[in-house]
């Protein structure tokens, strides 16, 4: 008689997720990327899971008390169930708030992919899943050299799509799947955020999208003046993310 255990479907689906981080990425800066983390890191802190927040590199920062400090950082920290250090929460945190790699030149920096990693790993040593976020869409420079999908690729993480439902989302989230697959990235799923109230044609935008892109659409977010991931988060399909992961 075997001693091997036979895991259940909804323990196999836990063990995906706690096996795998999430790259979250998106169409354009400014289309819910911390939304979406934040809400992902509460739906997996509700199914027991110890859940922490990673924002690599973060632009815009505001000084506070002698130091840096990104309100995209400071919500991530704020939905996560872990305590971590901010060091490895954000290793690399700038000022202006403009592109990270002309951020990090104005400063005389550089930002090297290698002590990203080192902080992932360790911040996988704290918690079941990390949610790492992006900053701005999935190819944006980092340094000379690298960029985004670089990093993702680094982390070997599968990516999450936020696409902001506007005109142009088409277009735009399209050829960031297609350029997410032609990098070697898995894409687990992607969420259509309307950040438009006006936008025509919302629903038929993202069933077009849905029948293209490859990919489960695991949440729809309604507009909402001041969003709050906590509400988001039992919207979004989790089970989806674990299968893809």
């Amino acid at each position: 008689m075997s001693n091997h255990s036979v895991q259940s479907p909804v323990e196999e689906r836990e063990s995906r997720i706690t096996s795998h981080g999430f790259f979250v990425t998106g169409t354009d800066t400014g289309v819910g990327k911390t939304l979406v983390a934040c809400a992902l890191l509460h739906a997996l802190a509700a199914r027991g899971l110890r859940a922490v927040g990673m924002k690599p590199v973060a632009a815009g920062a505001e000084p506070k008390s002698g130091s840096l400090v990104s309100e995209d950082v400071e919500q991530l920290a704020a939905a996560s169930n872990v305590a971590v250090p901010r060091s490895l929460a954000n290793p690399y945190c700038f000022a202006p708030p403009i592109a990270p790699h002309l951020a990090a030149q104005e400063e005389g920096r550089e930002i090297v992919l290698e002590p990203i990693v080192h902080a992932y790993r360790e911040l996988t040593a704290l918690a079941d899943v990390v949610v790492v976020e992006g900053a701005g869409g999935l190819l944006v420079p980092l340094n000379a050299r690298e960029d985004m999908a670089d990093l993702a690729l680094r982390l070997t993480l599968p990516v999450i799509l936020v696409v902001g439902m506007r005109l142009g989302c088409l277009n735009h989230a399209l050829l960031t799947a297609e350029a997410a697959r032609a990098r070697g990235l898995r894409l687990a799923g992607w969420v259509a955020n309307h950040v438009d109230a006006t936008m025509a044609r919302a629903g038929q935008n993202a069933e077009a999208l849905a029948a293209r892109i490859g990919a489960p659409c695991v949440a729809q977010i309604a507009f909402a003046e001041l969003p709050d991931a906590r509400r988001v988060a039992p919207g979004l399909d989790v089970d989806s993310l674990a299968r893809a992961a």
